[in-house]
């Protein structure tokens, strides 16, 4: 299999986490088709420096979320309220509204923080280990438990005021 086989197949295997980044830091259909473009080039890009020693998706994340947050700081944008992940409000949709009034305001408040914890507690949320997020995020093991310890007292308290 030639680079850009095994390149197209890495993407569509993956393709989903990319989803899933330009629904974080994006509010509109045009800026996701846009983001998931420009993510996918710089994979593209950046494809021959990929080394073996960490898992493609993990490299393809930190890849994908570094590109979402250097564009939206390039265009000096805001991210207006984006699902984080489609399967989130199927979920909702089967529990009682109270539930879905919980899932909502969670949401809310997530869209509230900044850039770098909006990429910790998504890839948190998705069952990262500590180990993979310090990879993708490229912080320390220990930062990560201390930064995901101060985002759900934050969110925790921003709920609470509500």
């Amino acid at each position: 299999m030639n680079k850009k086989e095994h390149f197209t197949r890495a993407i569509e295997e993956n393709e989903g986490l990319i989803y899933k980044v330009t629904l974080l830091y994006t509010d509109s259909l045009q800026d996701r088709e846009d983001l998931y473009q420009e993510i996918v080039f710089q994979l593209w890009k950046s494809y021959d420096s990929f080394d073996e020693f960490s898992k493609l998706s993990t490299w393809m994340y930190r890849v994908a979320m570094n590109t979402a947050i250097y564009n939206l700081k390039k265009n000096n944008r805001k991210v207006g309220t984006t699902t984080i992940d489609p399967m989130v409000e199927r979920i909702a949709e089967h529990k009682d509204h109270s539930e879905d009034e919980k899932l909502k305001l969670l949401h809310d408040q997530i869209q509230k923080l900044n850039l770098l914890e909006k990429g910790i507690i998504l890839l948190y949320l998705e069952g990262k280990s500590h180990d993979e997020i310090a990879e993708i995020i490229g912080i320390t093991t220990s930062n990560v438990g201390t930064k995901i310890s101060r985002i759900k007292k934050k969110l925790k308290s921003q709920i609470n005021k509500n």
